[in-house]
């Protein structure tokens, strides 16, 4: 079982995970609607990618008149 030689003291403990943070998000504004996604996926808003329309957008469904 691995025990400790020394202790590791705060300071170099928090040096060590100084490069853990997460980095915020780069998004890119999609060419065919203006909405900002994510670099090389597929826009969520108009499903388009590299200019094409990769995924057929659903009409919206009302869920109220459904239920009836």
């Amino acid at each position: 079982m691995a025990v400790q030689q020394n202790r590791v003291s705060k300071s170099r403990r928090n040096k060590r995970r100084s490069h853990d943070a997460l980095v915020a998000a780069n998004p890119n504004e999609c060419p065919n609607c203006g909405e900002l996604k994510r670099p090389h996926h597929v826009c969520a808003a108009c499903g388009h990618y590299d200019d094409k329309e990769v995924v057929a957008q659903a009409d919206e469904i009302d869920l109220d008149e459904d239920a009836a």
